[in-house]
């Protein structure tokens, strides 16, 4: 299968989180970037048109949890090979270093743009490491970037729009120095709810203790500085996994490449039909709770998931095993970081502070319109 070889082949040396090298996978593959049909572009000509927008096809990523589980690893053997990559830490990172300054050239004395890690890295990946200690101003500024995929800048006479459709692979720690599980991850994350919105897969990476993975965790890192035998399970006798050698890395740049410039899957019935009644279900836990426990930026993540997946087959199609990986990866993701701490249910109420929710609350019970919960898709 070559969505298991490929994941065995991602980051071999870093033990487990096979979920989370798929998501990256999928990220670096992409979406399908559709291009507008000639009725479409006709009317963006028009009047009619102006306000109309692509959607998106990047997926961006957040890696939040506990210290020495691998974000960092992560963020860098993604720059190593992804094709088109810019790698930046949040601690020493501002704005216009993020996206775009204003320096006068010293040849004409005449106001210039210099492009930022986002721009530069247009049509990539941009690794931003310690994503929490960003300054305020480069988050805001990454509301655009992150949604619309252009910088705009207006400074020293120059009012321009520069293209930023970048991928975003950020890697974050808790306020404190663990994760607190009796907190939601708004509280133990400090990011901005629109921000933290905006991501379509947010992976808890938490060091839990458990005596067989741990057994082989060290037994493997060990391993790496003496004999090199096959690991063993707890009974003492060696494992028998596969050993076909994974692809190497140049290889799998490429691969990657070609998967993401030469690919334009489309969905097939069958996986529409699968990622609507999938939207419709995650919608209608929210008629007993009062919270919506999906948005639609959920369902346009599950459509950019699964055509990452069928990219990577070089498939033209969308098809339905598709669109059920894309559900679980969503399950094992970003609906992790939506548990209620105490009841154990999918919220995405939790996404904002407090204060907002209890507001939005009671907005929803002076409202009896049967719409009234669209009240937390306005706010995000």
């Amino acid at each position: 299968d070559v969505y298991d070889l490929l994941v065995r082949s991602f980051a071999p040396s870093l033990f487990g989180r096979e979920d989370v090298k798929k998501g990256i996978l999928c990220q670096l593959v992409g979406g399908t970037h559709l291009l507008p049909s000639a009725e479409e572009e006709g009317e963006t000509r028009g009047q009619e048109g102006k306000g109309k927008s692509k959607a998106r096809h990047e997926l961006h990523i957040l890696l939040c949890g506990d210290p020495a589980t691998a974000k960092s690893q992560l963020l860098q053997y993604v720059h190593k090979i992804s094709p088109r990559c810019m790698y930046t830490s949040g601690r020493g990172s501002s704005a216009v270093g993020l996206t775009v300054c204003v320096s006068k050239d010293p040849e004409t004395r005449e106001f210039v743009l210099e492009s930022g890690a986002v721009v530069l890295a247009d049509g990539g990946v941009c690794c931003i490491d310690e994503f929490d200690k960003m300054e305020e101003a480069g988050r805001s500024i990454l509301h655009e970037v992150m949604e619309q995929q252009t910088v705009t800048v207006a400074k020293a006479g120059i009012v321009a729009s520069l293209n930023a459709r970048t991928a975003i692979l950020a890697s974050a720690n808790p306020v404190s120095s663990r994760y607190d599980r009796r907190r939601a991850v708004i509280e133990n994350i400090n990011l901005p709810p629109s921000l933290f919105s905006r991501f379509d897969l947010i992976y808890l990476l938490l060091d839990t203790a458990d005596p067989r993975t741990d057994r082989l965790l060290a037994h493997r890192l060990c391993r790496s500085f003496g004999s090199r035998k096959s690991p063993e399970t707890d009974d003492g006798s060696a494992t028998h996994a596969d050993t076909r050698p994974p692809l190497p890395a140049g290889f799998l740049g490429l691969y990657i490449a070609y998967c993401r410039y030469r690919c334009a899957p489309r969905l097939t019935l069958e996986a529409r039909d699968h990622l609507r009644d999938e939207y419709l279900r995650m919608r209608h836990r929210d008629v007993t709770s009062k919270h919506p426990t999906a948005t639609i930026r959920q369902l346009e993540s599950l459509i950019r998931i699964s055509e990452a997946l069928a990219k990577m087959r070089l498939s033209k199609e969308v098809t339905r095993a598709d669109a059920i990986e894309a559900v679980r990866l969503m399950n094992l993701a970003t609906y992790q970081s939506l548990v209620d701490p105490y009841t154990g249910e999918h919220c995405v109420k939790h996404i904002h502070p407090p204060h907002s929710v209890q507001a939005a609350d009671k907005n929803v019970s002076r409202n009896t319109r049967p719409s009234s919960h669209l009240y937390f898709l306005k706010s995000s």
